[in-house]
């Protein structure tokens, strides 16, 4: 069945229902970019205005426009939204109702993954959310019989693809036919939503309701690149050297992932270059140097990963990926649950084409995160000398990691798949899993070490403790007894932290009471980092592949990052500034914020226009940062 517009297919889905007899409607949307935002406030305010129904919403990762929060912000924001979003990207109604006025009593929206942060306030949604494993979550919907699945789709001819959310919707589909429930699909055409290939092309039977609409042409959500740090940039070149070559790779999205394709770039395009900075970053005696890799890639990398990002891209364009295993008849370099990242990267998935396209499989989350079905010897050839990279907030001093909820029981996103990862690292031949951190982190008013003696809410537990990376370089842990790990973690803690953990561990019996961190540790400092950054020159780029603001927003960026870390003494004194610094060299970034200088300017935006300008005066202007 096919329907032209997203009010005929919402009263097609109703009528469905209703010939059903079912009032209490559980549907399940995909995780990310997937999601046919139109369709779901449709079903959403139908329901809303009608309380004979009832709504449960199962789905991850509901995306929304960012909120400015000031003033300042939303004269940054506004225009910025509207050239990467467009002006009628369709924001999810039950995301902005969860902000403002709630939920109705019957509806309820159930997450296993949300927005980093995102909802650590919102007292529903921390009630709500659901803990668990990627690999569960199908069995978890099913369980609880969900009764349609809506979800944009590709078309391509006479075919559909399922695009970049073959994660759950296959599994789920699967899992429901065997217990004989019926499951009514809906697909969305997008046009364009990139056609993958792989598990994700299916034809119109596959789908109840096929909705081809010419509303349905918003911007995709796309994802703005994220700045580097110094720390990310230093903690993506050690990661770079446990890459085999040959070997496998899983990677996430976010800045560490970033910093870690960018190191695996320069290892391949200007080696020699690559093996100075490894150089310069490797304590001389550093106890596992042998254990480095740092060739170029002959034979490449084949990636298997639940996401697939940019990095991605980077890797197949650079020759990185390029070692392919069988499946189905078909060499495969990259075998992905789901697609999430810029808008450089869709348009990269949409001109792919020959081997490119054919080799880039999707796939669902049952066989991307886990090695136990009918070809489970199949995937254990596959994913030789295996790299699965994770990132987490901390680490206790015996190797286990928190990755998604705070010591107080704040959920900040998600388990996701980075438990499937860890525990299948431990299951394959000669495979890693690696979680990424930053040593450190500004937290209730001070810096505060992310290397801890212990933390209440673990997503991974001490006994698949392995490999630990932070910007003072690797830790090596599998296998190793409680006080070698306590010493390991402890040559990459910042040395601020050092005395009191080591302190602690001595009381609890957990190290030897003659033990002192060694002196190629004992110089954990920022400082540090940022001396040997500045001897290799040009290493350390803000955004390496690019950033989706332009030189003016970049400089405007710096300048309101600044006021907002501010107290109201150093508000004052940029205020002051301000009032006499020449506005005419900041002509473009006041305009671009729209503040006028004529007689009408109100009071109050005058003190925000020179707190603005005060700032901008204080910091260097930063085309560099591009």
């Amino acid at each position: 069945m096919k329907s032209h517009s997203i009010e005929a297919a919402t009263d097609e889905i109703f009528k469905h229902f209703d010939e059903s007899g079912i009032k209490a409607i559980k549907l399940a949307t995909p995780l990310g970019l997937g999601k046919p935002n139109q369709l779901l406030n449709a079903l959403y305010n139908r329901v809303k205005k009608d309380p004979t129904y009832s709504l449960d919403i199962y789905t991850a990762l509901s995306l929304d426009l960012p909120e400015p929060k000031s003033a300042l912000e939303g004269r940054f924001l506004g225009p910025f939204i509207k050239r990467q979003w467009g002006e009628d990207y369709p924001r999810l109604d039950y995301l902005k109702d969860l902000k403002t006025s709630g939920l109705p009593a019957h509806i309820n929206l159930h997450e296993f993954y949300v927005n980093a942060g995102a909802f650590k306030n919102t007292p529903y949604m921390q009630q709500k959310y659901l803990s668990i494993n990627y690999t569960h979550v199908a069995q978890s919907l099913a369980d609880v019989k969900v009764q349609m699945i809506v979800q944009l789709v590709a078309k391509r001819g006479e075919s559909y693809s399922l695009s970049g959310n073959t994660d759950l919707t296959l599994d789920i589909r699967d899992l429901l036919a065997k217990e004989g429930e019926r499951l009514f699909m809906v697909g969305v055409v997008h046009p364009d939503l990139p056609f993958l290939g792989g598990e994700a092309v299916v034809d119109a039977a596959f789908f109840d309701l096929i909705v081809e609409s010419p509303e349905v042409t918003h911007k995709l959500f796309a994802v703005p690149r994220e700045p580097l740090t110094e720390v990310d940039t230093v903690i993506g070149l050690h990661a770079s050297q446990i890459i085999e070559d040959g070997g496998t790779l899983q990677i996430g999205i976010g800045s560490l992932s970033d910093s870690l394709v960018q190191a695996l770039l320069l290892r391949q395009s200007d080696n020699e270059r690559y093996r100075k900075l490894a150089a310069t970053f490797v304590a001389p005696h550093f106890p596992e140097h042998n254990r480095l890799e740092l060739n170029r890639f002959e034979s490449g990398l084949y990636g298997t990963s639940e996401m697939v990002m940019d990095g991605f891209m980077h890797l197949r364009e650079a020759g990185i990926l390029k070692r392919t295993v069988q499946d189905k008849g078909q060499a495969i370099y990259l075998h992905a649950g789901f697609a999430l990242g810029s808008q450089v990267f869709y348009d990269w998935m949409n001109t792919l084409s020959a081997v490119d396209f054919q080799g880039f499989a999707m796939s669902r989350i049952s066989k991307i995160n886990d090695l136990y079905d009918s070809d489970e010897n199949s995937l254990r050839r596959q994913r030789v000398k295996a790299r699965f990279f994770n990132t987490c907030m901390q680490v206790t001093l015996l190797g286990a990691a928190a990755s998604e909820t705070l010591e107080d029981a704040t959920v900040i996103s998600g388990v996701g798949g980075q438990y499937n990862f860890v525990a299948m690292a431990h299951e394959l031949d000669k495979a890693h899993s690696i979680l990424m951190l930053r040593s450190t982190s500004y937290r209730d008013g001070r810096v505060q070490s992310n290397i801890v003696w212990n933390h209440g809410n673990l997503t991974i537990p001490r006994h698949l403790r392995d490999v630990v990376i932070t910007e003072y370089g690797i830790a090596f842990l599998r296998g190793k007894s409680d006080e070698d790990v306590i010493k390991a973690l402890l040559n990459i803690t910042d040395s601020a932290f050092q005395a009191e953990l080591l302190k602690k561990a001595k009381a609890q019996n957990k190290v030897s009471q003659s033990y002192e961190i060694p002196a190629f540790a004992a110089q954990n400092a920022s400082a540090s980092i940022k001396s040997r950054l500045r001897s290799n020159e040009g290493f350390f780029k803000v955004f390496p592949f690019g950033s989706d603001f332009n030189p003016e927003e970049l400089r405007i960026l710096r300048s309101l990052v600044s006021l907002k870390s501010q107290g109201s003494i150093e508000r004052c004194r940029s205020i002051l500034k301000g009032l006499f610094t020449d506005h005419k060299p900041f002509a473009s970034e006041l305009t671009r914020m729209g503040f006028g200088f004529g007689p009408r300017v109100g009071f109050k935006d005058r003190l925000i226009r020179y707190a603005f300008l005060g700032s901008l005066g204080s910091k260097e202007r930063t085309e560099d940062c591009v």
